[in-house]
Parts: structure tokens; sequence; C-alpha cells
């Protein structure tokens, strides 16, 4: 007689988020007082109804749910508010593109994004790293979040373009991305078409930047066309484009969709990644004091970090991974149900719209004990838990998760330690911080710090 006892199937508890306004749901509550409303939804349940718009949508808060549904992308596909808004801006790109394409799509992108490949990007990170914060006066205030933004979209369009884009033009790449990912999150919480056909300066603002944004990268690409090829990733599009690659040629437009895709998803969270990740060293000192410590004893007189630094680079890596716990700035996600199916016990039609945020599992107690506290010593080699690593998802999961998710690790990692170890930044101690403005990447839009300068050994001052 068999003495095995089954297992117990988990009940989930499902509801509705209250507070529904006509015609804009959620919408206000999402967009005055974002984090509060998402944080305020486990309580409904582990899946919780809410509207966007007149349109309901399903919140997955179960960190073991929302893997359910990402590990079935033929299910829960690319879609909803936000990805058909993307659609608009990022045409069929990898983040984008439906499930039956985005294999080859990847395929294709893959090897720039390597791991062997990514070590090749070490000294382009800190060659820029370095070239910002030397340019930082001592004593004087720093637009910190702009420095990060140009820092970004130095690295990320070198990585894509080699050198196409100039100075001046890199400058507008940035506020066309800042004045983008704002309007594209209004039109995800507020679906509704009609309010987004008005000219009013907001529309006509985000019309103009995504406008300019394609004529720059159709200018690349023409560029490039007529002269040399070089070995990056508009090179390796070119080559697919031309049948010359190892996947199925490709248009000129999908080489379009490609780079203003990685543009997108390159620059600006990367951008509030570190200045996030700067403001919080600045608010907790002896975190700060240990990543110069770590960076004092093995980046000697002052030298940039290298590719075989990167393995010693524990404790910054650490903040970096905090940072993107405490303050991920990709908050909030669509999918779409492919067709009519189960989800924590509850049926969704099909073209039903279901959301997870990032920000929500790296808040739960049950997963993070005080989770508003930024504790870089949870990353440390054996200290996380196997359920903190599934509830920790800055990069998604699944067959989606982000291509570049390692490079971007890496150049957070090294762009923090290029800058920590020649800068010190304090917040403004008369100026109070500014409410973060959602948009469809959350952080510190337009901080503010002043800047110290740096020498070895300065973390034992500090510590006394």
């Amino acid at each position: 007689m068999s003495r095995v006892v089954p297992a117990q199937e988990r009940v989930w508890r499902t509801g509705t988020a209250p507070g529904i306004f006509p015609v804009l749901g959620h919408g206000i509550a999402l967009f005055r007082r974002p984090l509060e409303f998402l944080n305020s939804l486990p309580s409904y349940g582990d899946l919780v109804e809410i509207r966007l718009g007149p349109q309901r949508a399903w919140m997955v808060c179960h960190p073991e749910l929302v893997h359910e549904m990402l590990k079935d992308p033929h299910t829960f596909d690319k879609g909803g508010p936000l990805y058909d808004r993307l659609g608009k801006l990022m045409g069929d790109g990898l983040v984008t593109c439906r499930q039956p394409t985005h294999r080859e799509k990847r395929r294709l992108l893959q090897p720039a994004f390597r791991p062997s490949h990514v070590a090749e990007y070490t000294d382009l990170v800190t060659e820029e790293a370095d070239a910002v914060c030397r340019a930082w006066p001592d004593g004087q205030d720093i637009p910190v979040t702009e420095a990060m933004m140009a820092l970004t979209t130095r690295v990320t369009s070198r990585v894509l373009l080699s050198d196409s884009l100039d100075d001046r033009t890199t400058a507008e790449v940035r506020d066309c991305l800042t004045a983008v990912v704002r309007g594209l999150f209004v039109r995800t919480v507020v679906p509704i078409d009609a309010l987004f056909r008005l000219p009013t300066p907001a529309n006509r603002r985000y019309r103009r930047a995504l406008s300019r944004l394609h004529e720059i990268i159709d200018a690349a690409i023409a560029e490039r066309r007529r002269g040399a090829d070089h070995d990056d990733v508009l090179g390796t599009l070119l080559k697919a484009a031309n049948g010359d690659g190892p996947t199925a040629a490709i248009t000129d437009q999908e080489v379009h969709d490609h780079l203003i895709t990685l543009l997108l998803t390159g620059v600006e969270t990367q951008a509030l990644a570190l200045a996030g990740a700067l403001s919080l060293l600045a608010r907790n000192p002896e975190a700060e004091r240990r990543l110069h410590a770590e960076l004092d004893s093995l980046l000697a007189e002052g030298r940039r970090p290298r590719a075989e630094d990167l393995p010693h680079l524990v404790y910054t890596r650490c903040v970096v991974s905090e940072t993107l716990r405490h303050s991920s700035p990709g908050w909030l996600f669509t999918r779409v149900a492919t067709k009519e199916t189960e989800l924590g016990g509850r049926r969704l039609p099909k073209g039903a719209t279901v959301l997870y945020s990032p920000h929500l599992l790296h808040h739960d107690p049950s997963s993070f004990p005080e989770p508003e506290r930024f504790d870089p010593d949870r990353w440390l080699p054996g200290q996380p838990t196997a359920e903190q690593r599934r509830a920790m998802m800055p990069f998604s999961a699944g067959s989606r998760k982000c291509l570049g998710d390692e490079f971007a690790m890496v150049e957070a990692t090294l762009a923090l330690a290029t800058i920590a170890g020649r800068r010190r930044l304090r917040h403004l101690p008369d100026r109070t911080e500014r409410k973060q403005r959602p948009g469809i990447t959350m952080g510190p839009r337009s901080l503010v710090m002043v800047c110290e300068p740096r020498t070895a050994g300065d973390h034992v001052v500090d510590n006394a």
C-alpha cells in the first residue's frame, strides 16, 4: 500500500482593486501614486483585476504566477497597451515582436551580447564614464541624471553604430528619448487614442521627439551604406539585409526597427539605474564606504577597471543588484493572452491584458525583509535564497528575458566603479528631490548632487 501523500495544489487568491474611476479606470492612481498603488494590490489577491482606462486587465502579484506566465510566451505573448504603444515606436523589433518571429530575431542579435563579446566593451564603457566624471568641477552642483543619460547614450550608440553620432546628435537622442518614454507611459495607463490626437503641447512634443528619433536612425543607416563597414550591431544588421548573415535576409525596415529598439531599451533604463545607485549610496554611508574600500584595494593609483577586474568587483556588482531591486527602472510590463486560458485559478478570455511589476515583486516583504532598506549584502555570494532569486527579475524571465541583461550588469558595474573611484556625490542639503514622475521607466529623472573629489583610502577617514 502506497503511503505517498499527494502534493496539495496551491489555492491562489483573486480579487479586484477598488477605486475605479469612470472612463479612466485606475489610470489616475497609476499616474499620481504608481508605487503606492502597486504595493497595495497583493492585499486583494495573487491575481488582481484592475482597469486601464475602460479596459479590464489583471495584475499578477505573486512571483510563482509571474514565472508561470513568462515561461509560456505562446499563451502570454508580448502585447497589451504598453507593447501596442511601443510597437508604434519600435516597429517589429525584438522587444515588441510576437512570439512566432522572436526566435529568429534573437538569433540574429545574440552574438553581439554574448559574454565573450561583452568583455570587449569594457574599455568603451570606462572611457566614456571617465570622460563624464572628469568634467565635473569639485564643489559644484552636478545634474546627475542628465550626465548619466549622456553616458549611456554614448555607450549604446557606440555599441550599435560605432562613432556615427556626433556630440550634438547624441544630445538630441538623449532629449528625444526622455520625451518619448514619458509620453508612452501616459498612453499605456489611459489607452484612449482620441486623447492623444489632440494638439496639446505634450502631444506635439511627443510626436516631434518620435519623428526626430526615426530621422536620426535613418541618417545613420544611410551614412553607413555610403561608407566603410564596421564590426558593430549596425554592421551585423546590414550584412543580414544583404543576405550575408547566418539568418534569413531581413528588410531595411527591420534594420531600422532593431536599431531603434536597442537604442530605446539601452539608454534610459541604464541611466536611471546609475543615477539611482549614486543617490542611494549617498544616503547609505556604510555601503558607500565598503564600495570605496573595494575600489581602492583593486584599482591601484586610480586606474580604470579592466575586463579582468570584473570577477573581483563583487561588492560593486552587489550595489548594482540592490539598486535594481530597490529602484528598478523597468517597473511595469504587459502581456496579452493569445487564447482563452487559466491563470491563478481565474479564466481569462482571449485578448486579456495581463500585467506584472518588478517593483511590486521586489518590495514584497515575504521575499525581501525590510524591502525599503538599501542593503547590498543581500546579493553577496551565498546570501540570496532560491525564492529571492526567483522574485528578482529586473530583466524579466523566460525566453523573452532581456537580450542584453549581462551587458547591462557589466556596463553598470564598470561605470559605477569608474565614477565612484574618482568622485563622491552628495545630496544638496537644502534641496528636496522631486517626486518620481512615472514613465515606462521609473527613477530619479532630475537628480542634482554636489561633487567632491576622492583619493584612495579616504573611506578610512569616513569610518573614523
